[in-house]
C-alpha cells in the first residue's frame, strides 16, 4: 500500500532527510461521566476533536520554520484509521485525505482481501465480496489544526536533528 507523503500547511515532510515520522492522535473533548442517584453512569458529552504529536529525526531538518503557527494548518495526515463491521456503509468520523481515496478489505475465513470501496461526503460504500464475514475500510485524515513552532534538537555528533509537532484540531 502506497501512502502520500505527510504534509502540514503545504509543506511535505520528506522521509528521506527529515526522518520517517512518528505519528500519534487521540480524542480530545468536553465530556465526563456523571454517575445517577442509582450508580448508574451517563457520559455527557459536549464536543470531540482530535489532537497528537508528529516527530522525527533526520539528516535534515524537516522545513517548518516558516509556517504561520498563529492561524490553522492543514494536516494532511498518514495516521491510518479505519472502521469495521459487518456491513457495506460507513460513516466516516473525519474527513479523508484528497489525494488518498479510502480503501476497503473483506475478511474471507481467516484472510483480509482487497475490497472495492466508493467514497461520497463522507460515506464509504463496499462493494460485496461473496463470503466474506466483515468488511474495513480504511483512510488517511485531512485536519484543519492549531500546531506550534516544534521543538528542534541537533547533534553535531551524528549530523542529526530532532524535531516534534504538537497539534489540536481547530
Amino acid at each position: 500500500m502506497h501512502l502520500p507523503p505527510l504534509m502540514l500547511g503545504g509543506i511535505e515532510i520528506v522521509q528521506l532527510s527529515a526522518g520517517a515520522a512518528d505519528l500519534d492522535e487521540e480524542a480530545i473533548g468536553g465530556s465526563t461521566v456523571l454517575r445517577m442517584s442509582n450508580g448508574a453512569a451517563v457520559k455527557m458529552t459536549r464536543w470531540e476533536k482530535m489532537s497528537g504529536t508528529i516527530s522525527g529525526l533526520g539528516h535534515q531538518p524537516p522545513g517548518l520554520d516558516g509556517l504561520n503557527y498563529k492561524e490553522p494548518l492543514e494536516l494532511r495526515s498518514t495516521q491510518i484509521n479505519s472502521m469495521q463491521g459487518e456491513g457495506l456503509v460507513f460513516t466516516l468520523p473525519s474527513t479523508p485525505r484528497p489525494d488518498k481515496a479510502p480503501w476497503a478489505y473483506a475478511l474471507i475465513g481467516r484472510d483480509w482481501m482487497d475490497a472495492e470501496v466508493s467514497t461520497v461526503a463522507g460515506v464509504s460504500t463496499v462493494t460485496a465480496v461473496p463470503g466474506a464475514a466483515l468488511y474495513q475500510v480504511w483512510w488517511c485524515p485531512v485536519y484543519s489544526v492549531f500546531a506550534r513552532r516544534p521543538p528542534k534538537s541537533q547533534s553535531n555528533a551524528t549530523a542529526m536533528h530532532g524535531w516534534s509537532i504538537p497539534w489540536e484540531e481547530a
